[in-house]
C-alpha cells in the first residue's frame, strides 16, 4: 500500500510540474521596450471641458510631459519621442501658433537645468530652420548641454512631419549624388532625422483618436500601437503602465510567422 501511495504521489507531482510548465509557456513573454513614441493629443479638449483657453491645455500638457518623462525613466525606458508640433499645425489660428512657440521656448529655458540634472538627453526632430532664431539657439544649447546624459533620451518632434522628413531625406540623397543602385532601406534610414536612433517599439496616442497623423511614418512601420481615451494632460503613471501591459500581451512578428518550438 505504501508503494502504491508513493507511486500515485510521484505521478501527481509530475502532472503538477507539467501543468506549471504549460502555464508558463502559455503566458506572453515580456518584451523589452527601448523606445516609446507618443502622440500627445487632447490638450484643447482638456481646456474646453474646463472652460479655459486652449493655451492653458497646452501648458497642462507640458506638465504631463514632465510627469511621463520621470515615469518612463523610472521604468527603465531608454527613449521617448513626443509629437509636440507638426508641420500641419502652422494652419492653426495665429494666436495659438504664437502661444505654442512661446511655450516651447519658455519650457526649454525653465526646464533645461533640471532635465540635465535628471540625466535626460534632449534631441530635436523636425525642420529646425523654420523656427525663429531664438528658438533655434535654445534648441542647440539644450542638445549640446545634455548630449552625454544617459538616463533617458527625450526626442522632441517640433515642426515635424513624417512626409516632410522623407522629402528632406530624398532631397539630401540627390544632393549627395548617390548612385540609385545603392539606395536601400538602410541608406534612407541614415538620412532621416532619426538617424542612429532605434525605431519605436510602441506608439501611444491619447484622447481616443485612431490616426497616425503623419508621425514617424517610416520608423513605426512595425511598431505596436496603443490608443487611450485619456486626454494628454491627464496622462500619468497608471496610463503608461496600462500601455506597457498591453504591449507585453502582444507578439511582434515583423511580418514573419512564429516558428513552433520542437
Amino acid at each position: 500500500m505504501t508503494k502504491m501511495q508513493q507511486l500515485f504521489s510521484s505521478i501527481k507531482g509530475k502532472e503538477k510540474n507539467l501543468a506549471q510548465t504549460s502555464l508558463i509557456a502559455s503566458e506572453p513573454q515580456k518584451q523589452p521596450v527601448r523606445h516609446i513614441a507618443i502622440i500627445m493629443d487632447g490638450n484643447g479638449r482638456w481646456a474646453n471641458k474646463r472652460h479655459l483657453p486652449r493655451l492653458a491645455g497646452h501648458k497642462a500638457g507640458v506638465t504631463a510631459l514632465r510627469r511621463v518623462v520621470e515615469c518612463a525613466a523610472d521604468e527603465n525606458i531608454e527613449m521617448l519621442s513626443v509629437y509636440a508640433f507638426s508641420t500641419e499645425n502652422w494652419g492653426r489660428p495665429q494666436h495659438e501658433v504664437d502661444g505654442l512657440m512661446r511655450l516651447f521656448w519658455e519650457t526649454i529655458r525653465s526646464d533645461l537645468e533640471k532635465l540635465h540634472r535628471d540625466g535626460v538627453r534632449l534631441r530635436h526632430l523636425g525642420r529646425l530652420y523654420d523656427l525663429s532664431p531664438d528658438i533655434q539657439q535654445a534648441v542647440h544649447e539644450s542638445i549640446e548641454l545634455t548630449k552625454d546624459n544617459t538616463r533617458i533620451g527625450l526626442n522632441v518632434c517640433f515642426n515635424y512631419g513624417g512626409r516632410a522628413e522623407l522629402v528632406d531625406a530624398v532631397r539630401q540623397i540627390i544632393a549627395d549624388g548617390r548612385d540609385p543602385e545603392t539606395i536601400n532601406e538602410e541608406l534612407i534610414s541614415s538620412y532621416l532625422y532619426t538617424r542612429d536612433l532605434p525605431d519605436p517599439d510602441l506608439v501611444i496616442r491619447t484622447a481616443g483618436e485612431m490616426r497616425v497623423s503623419n508621425f514617424l511614418l517610416w520608423q513605426s512601420a512595425y511598431s505596436e500601437y496603443y490608443a487611450t481615451s485619456t486626454l494628454w494632460p491627464d496622462f500619468g503613471h497608471e496610463d503608461l503602465m496600462a500601455a506597457l501591459e498591453s504591449y507585453n500581451q502582444r507578439q511582434r512578428r515583423f511580418g514573419r510567422l512564429d516558428v513552433p518550438s520542437k
